[in-house]
């Protein structure tokens, strides 16, 4: 990943080359996206704008073709990269990955219904089949004498999400991968321009106590709407994600824990509820307590000096 950093920054043409050729493949546009966000934090949003601009000709060709996760996602990052860039505030960039993603969610349920509507299609279908197959399988199992009583699973049994909650976890998945591609094109700044610089400013990733405040009333606010706005809900809490897991590793670094624990954590984050649940409540209130700053100083009242 550091050669492709290099190349990237070697010259305009590079970059624009390198941009063109991510975001075509489809699978690897969030590497054009990250690219853009590299140039941006180093070079300024005129030439992170200027990336956009041709990242976009292919991106655009993939929207017409019903895929709009390219454009939204190099839009997103652009956004978000020149925040960073003119604040040096994780707070406001978080935040505007947040707003990022609300507005993903919104013009996908209005200008990209035709595309909401074919992901539902083809959910339908692929739902359908399920249903089919576990018709079979209970009569199947049924003839044998496995099962002596067992309801089957009909075609139109399993719920389909509706177009609300398609968009909602559309934008979810914006707000998600775009601090992702921040999250690499910083590392990547760092690496080439400032070693060791990254961990630093990751270890001490946090929320400001005002922003947690709007990100929980938000929050609730739009999970009172109904379970349709879930996804949509979730987006505020895609920032308590990640200074979630800043803290960890932060707190990992002050404690010397090896780092193969990590991937207990991960994986126990990705599969266990409980895991996330407490993330969350600990990013929370570690935007009030500095519980790094807590632990490191050994006393009650440091956070007061953070």
């Amino acid at each position: 990943m550091r050669a492709l950093a290099e190349y990237v920054m070697k010259g305009r043409s590079q970059a624009v080359l390198a941009v063109v050729f991510a975001t075509g493949t489809v699978l690897f546009a969030w590497v054009g996206a990250a690219i853009i966000a590299l140039v941006t934090l180093r070079k300024g949003t005129t030439q992170g704008a200027y990336l956009l601009f041709w990242g976009l000709i292919p991106a655009t060709v993939l929207a017409a073709w019903g895929d709009t996760t390219p454009i939204t996602t190099l839009l997103g990052v652009t956004a978000v990269a020149s925040v960073l860039r003119v604040t040096s505030s994780w707070s406001w960039t978080l935040m505007a990955a947040v707003f990022s993603g609300l507005v993903t969610a919104y013009l996908m349920l209005t200008v990209g219904s035709g595309y909401i509507e074919l992901m539902l299609q083809l959910l339908g279908d692929a739902f359908a089949e399920m249903g089919k197959q576990s018709d079979t399988l209970a009569q199947k199992e049924l003839a044998d004498g496995i099962v002596q009583s067992a309801p089957a699973v009909k075609a139109g049994g399993i719920p389909i999400p509706t177009a609300t909650q398609i968009a909602g976890l559309l934008g979810l998945s914006n707000a998600f991968t775009i601090i992702m591609c921040l999250v690499l094109a910083r590392w990547w700044q760092a690496l080439l321009f400032n070693p060791g610089g990254f961990q630093a400013e990751f270890h001490g990733l946090r929320l400001s106590p005002q922003s947690t405040s709007v990100l929980l009333a938000m929050g609730i606010l739009v999970s009172l709407m109904g379970p349709d706005y879930t996804f949509w809900a979730i987006i505020f809490a895609v920032p308590f994600i990640f200074t979630g897991f800043a803290l960890i590793h932060g707190l990992a670094a002050q404690r010397q824990i090896k780092s193969s624990w990590f991937v207990l954590f991960y994986c126990s984050w990705l599969v266990l509820e409980p895991v996330r649940a407490l993330l969350l409540i600990l990013a929370v209130a570690d935007s009030w307590l500095d519980i790094r700053g807590r632990l490191a100083s050994g006393g009650p009242d440091s956070g007061h000096n953070s």
